[in-house]
């Protein structure tokens, strides 16, 4: 393989890629060290610039038959998506990779399922970065490793819901958005309208402004609007369907991106603890399992935001139908449930944020409680996680990777597991 001499150096030089890295580059190993060379695929031979550990691609000299032409026109600036030139099936196939190298490295070694797909234009979540330049509002994602936003016009991954409100979106944020810094429109899609939330104004924003913002964004059929910690405008109370109950979400809570890629996994959990009498939810946000798990058990939530703590509660108190739902507030990283009052379960749901959760973990092992799902969304920590829960006598029922990040490096996944001999 050809080296460059000084990879210190912006030099150039003819390559052929290895593999692809987790983050989703391509990497070729140079001088003994490996360099990342984004949207480039294994197998291809490719020009390019380097610089220390990374490179820019500037040729494609033979490209990999596993190469697709991109959903996206905004693929080549866009950091969001590193994956859309990569075929459907070697496509899955590295996401799944990334959970079954995860586990191995922990020397652990279940059968993992193939991944379950969410498809394009679904994700009902989305979180924009918008700036004030010379040149007018930029509105969009951040490029690949770099704080710039690539101003954006269409989204393959997003619902179309929020692609149609993007020039509106840009309007709105006109009058708010910092010269230095950016601020941030986190927009979701409800069954009965879409809801902004709009964090990290420009401090010269005067009240006036925001107030016409707000107005703005309710003429433009947005079902309510808070931006910062200003009181809600609204023209309609945003509202999901989970299960039985009705769940009305905070300005800006929680959710799983996609509504698809939550009923799946929420369907999984409960077929895996329909028989438990009593569940412990943890991390349980706003409610998405708990409230679900409810028609068929008694349910205790724990989770650390105050806000998504009262949604979930509300919910339960509004629905008919489900079984007694209780909820804490209480930092799990900290004060983890212990495993004496975990053992009055019979089956956990965990759902901790990407650095997982070892010290919760920890007491659930020694909590004897029969069975668990674990959803994760780091191969990482989930793999640390799992590798405690094994060592104290649980065994895999299943291990599902869930793709509801389309086109990224990351990975949602379901493990379900039972104690020993547990039916």
């Amino acid at each position: 393989m050809p080296a460059i001499p000084d990879p210190d150096a912006r030099g150039t030089g003819t390559v052929t890629i290895e593999r692809l890295g987790s983050k989703g580059d391509g990497q070729v190993r140079i001088d003994g060290d490996w360099v990342s060379v984004p949207q480039a695929l294994p197998g291809e031979e490719v020009r390019i610039a380097v610089e220390k550990d990374r490179a820019r691609l500037l040729e494609i000299v033979r490209p990999s038959p596993d190469r697709q032409v991109p959903a996206c026109p905004h693929f080549s600036q866009c950091g969001s998506c590193s994956l859309q030139h990569l075929a459907d099936g070697p496509y899955q196939a590295f996401k799944r990779s990334l959970v079954v190298n995860a586990l191995k490295a922990r020397g652990l070694e279940p059968h993992v399922e193939d991944i379950w797909v969410t498809p394009p234009g679904t994700r009902r979540r989305m979180s924009l970065a918008a700036r004030r330049t010379k040149a007018g509002v930029q509105l969009g994602f951040h490029a690949r490793r770099s704080h710039d936003i690539v101003d954006i016009s269409t989204c393959p991954v997003a619902s179309p819901e929020i692609t149609r409100k993007l020039s509106a979106l840009k309007e709105l944020a006109a009058p708010l958005a910092p010269l230095k810094g950016e601020m941030v429109l986190k927009v979701t899609v409800m069954p009965n309208g879409l809801d902004l939330h709009i964090t990290d104004t420009a401090t010269f924003a005067a009240p006036h402004d925001v107030m016409m913002a707000g107005a703005k964004a309710l003429a433009a059929g947005f079902l309510r609007v808070s931006i910062g910690d200003d009181i809600p405008l609204q023209q309609g109370t945003p509202e999901i369907q989970v299960g039985k109950a009705a769940l009305r979400p905070r300005p800006g809570g929680f959710l799983q991106a996609s509504a698809e890629a939550e009923a799946f996994m929420a369907s999984l959990v409960r077929q895996h603890l329909k028989f438990a009498l009593e569940v412990a939810d943890l991390f349980s946000g706003c409610g998405t399992f708990a409230l679900r798990l409810a028609e068929e058990s008694r349910v205790h939530a724990a989770e650390g935001d105050s806000d998504a703590i009262e949604a979930l509660e509300a919910s339960a108190r509004a629905a008919s139908g489900l079984k007694p739902v209780t909820a804490e507030v209480r930092d799990l990283f900290r004060n983890p449930v212990p495993a004496a009052t975990l053992s009055r379960f019979q089956g956990i749901v965990l759902n901790p944020p990407r650095h997982g959760a070892a010290k919760q973990v920890a007491e659930i092992a020694q909590s004897g409680v029969a069975r668990i799902a674990y959803i994760s969304c780091d191969p990482g920590t989930l793999a640390r996680d799992l590798r405690v829960l094994v060592d104290a006598g649980y065994r895999f029922v299943l291990v599902q990777p869930v793709d509801q990040f389309l086109w990224s490096p990351h990975v949602e996944t379901v493990v379900l597991l039972e104690r020993g001999g547990a039916g």
